[in-house]
């Protein structure tokens, strides 16, 4: 099936996504597929992707800037736990459980992120069900790594206060 002639965002969509690593084993017209089911936004230094407690309702990619995640402990201070750069990935949840977000994520330079929201992976996996499945792999995939990375942080954090 030959594919429809993308739009300008979604060219430039493409082309920001097929330099990320995840999307790496993706073909040309896999690449075109999901750009027409992503978008890209800019943020400004000091501007919020999602706050704590929003409505987790899109995953991102940082493209190129740095983005820092931020929790607020129960004495409201806020920590950072990662700095993001090109190539990662944030909010992946929202794709899986469509929870409220969990930390806050703000710019700490102007950054540029494609994002792949949950109605759009439901629209690309309906009608592409096996791009579809390779996306929810690699998500499942960066999800895996997110956590074996926490519980490592956490072995050696309680190993730490023995």
């Amino acid at each position: 099936m030959p594919l429809k002639a993308m739009r300008k965002s979604e060219e430039q969509t493409r082309s920001f996504i097929e330099n990320l690593p995840i999307f790496s084993s993706l073909n040309v017209d896999e690449l075109s597929i999901l750009a027409r089911h992503m978008s890209y936004i800019q943020l400004q230094r000091g501007e919020h992707l999602f706050v704590e407690g929003d409505q987790g309702t899109f995953m991102g990619f940082v493209v190129n800037g740095i983005l820092e995640v931020q929790k607020r402990s129960e004495t409201g201070e806020n920590i950072t736990l990662a700095r993001l750069t090109k190539g990662s990935s944030i909010g992946e949840m929202a794709l899986i459980d469509k929870s409220t977000r969990s930390a806050t994520v703000i710019a700490k330079q102007a950054a540029i992120m494609v994002t792949l929201t949950d109605r759009g992976f439901d629209l690309l996996a309906d009608k592409y069900p096996t791009l579809g499945i390779k996306v929810i792999r690699k998500v499942a995939r960066l999800l895996s790594l997110n956590m074996r990375r926490t519980s490592s942080k956490l072995a050696d954090l309680m190993q730490s206060s023995l």
